[in-house]
């Protein structure tokens, strides 16, 4: 009896070490695996400035991207890879990155150009108040 209690300990030890291997691999942030909050209501994400024409800027806080696909169009986008849940890494050449495994992304309208991803980056609703991007 005791050699079965002993085994299903081990099993749990190997499990929830298997979980926060798996956890801290794939999350990127250095926040310590914790949840990010979602941005409240009405949260400044950015300024329009600093959100290049083209390309775009990731919040890696907020787990939010933001783009200008054109000069004075803003998109916004969740930041974490629809493959594994990594957090997106860069924006250039018209995609949005993730160096994890190299899936990539438009950055109009957030949909896949590049594998292993398949599903597009779900879109973060935002407004622009004069020089201000926030959250919607």
């Amino acid at each position: 009896m005791h050699h079965m209690t002993q085994n299903a300990t081990r099993r749990t030890v190997l499990f929830a070490t298997g979980a926060a291997a798996l956890a801290v691999g794939c999350g990127g942030s250095g926040d310590g695996g914790s949840p990010a909050a979602s941005p409240s209501p009405g949260q400044r994400l950015a300024a329009t400035g600093d959100v290049p024409v083209g390309g775009g800027t990731v919040l890696k806080d907020e787990k939010i991207v933001v783009t200008q696909p054109e000069q004075g169009q803003f998109k916004a986008f969740s930041a974490v890879c629809t493959h594994q849940g990594c957090t997106v890494a860069n924006v250039a050449d018209g995609t949005i990155n993730c160096t994890c495994h190299g899936s990539k992304f438009k950055i109009a309208d957030g949909s896949v150009t590049h594998g292993p991803a398949t599903k597009p980056l779900p879109a973060e609703q935002i407004t622009v108040e004069g020089n201000s991007i926030r959250t919607a």
